[in-house]
């Protein structure tokens, strides 16, 4: 079963039948006990940092989830539950992390600074020169482009579109644990893998065919 944390700042329900709909038994769970007895563990999150790490601190699943953690369970990050990981933000204030990774959560500036680049198979769309003026939240569908092969991306191609919904990102800093990154006014992570945690800026039960890839990929990690 995969223990899917209802930190109450999220769709579940998607995240939820994203998995049943690939074959993979997946509950949301409020009491943080289950959290031992499940063979993986999603952390999403949308919303506010400060209110999110908040409530997971109330409901009492820190402790269970840093224990899973250093178990070896596989867990998933989505959007803000990516952002948990790190060691603070800066949305609305400094705020502190759960410190899984070093690094910091942070605001998208106001104006593009990224330019063409060129790589072995030519100019990719996304390093196109994008427009002066961004405009944030960065919302709607985007690339994501491969830096490690992890277990997640079989099958899914490198330059695969993604949906994304945020406002801020994250800068590790540890770059091995960069797993994929995405172009927007500048390259931000948008994948991070690090051992057994696993974790997308993107929403993967809101990508269609490649965003259930993703999350039968995960439960087959969890079945292995």
């Amino acid at each position: 079963m995969i223990a899917i944390i209802d930190s109450g700042i999220a769709n579940l329900r998607s995240v939820q039948k994203g998995f049943e709909r690939v074959g993979h038994e997946a509950k949301v769970v409020e009491d943080p006990r289950v959290l031992n007895e499940a063979s993986a563990i999603v952390l999403p999150g949308v919303g506010a940092f400060r209110d999110g790490i908040a409530k997971l601190q109330e409901g009492g699943f820190v402790e269970p989830l840093l224990q899973a953690l250093g178990e070896g369970k596989p867990i998933l990050g989505i959007c803000l539950g990516l952002h948990f990981l790190f060691s603070e933000s800066e949305e609305f204030g400094l705020h502190k992390g759960l410190g899984i990774i070093k690094g910091r959560v942070v605001r998208f500036p106001q104006t593009s600074d990224l330019r063409p680049q060129t790589s072995d198979i030519g100019l990719r769309t996304s390093d196109k020169l994008l427009s002066t003026k961004l405009k944030i939240p960065h919302m709607g569908w985007n690339q994501i482009w491969v830096q490690k092969e992890v277990p997640i991306f079989k099958g899914i191609p490198d330059g695969s579109y993604f949906y994304f919904v945020h406002s801020y990102y994250v800068e590790p800093e540890d770059k091995t644990v960069v797993a994929a990154t995405t172009d927007y006014g500048i390259r931000f992570t948008s994948v991070v893998r690090k051992d057994n945690l696993y974790a997308t800026q993107f929403h993967p039960e809101k990508s269609q065919a490649l965003g259930l890839r993703l999350l039968k990929n995960f439960g087959d990690i969890a079945r292995c």
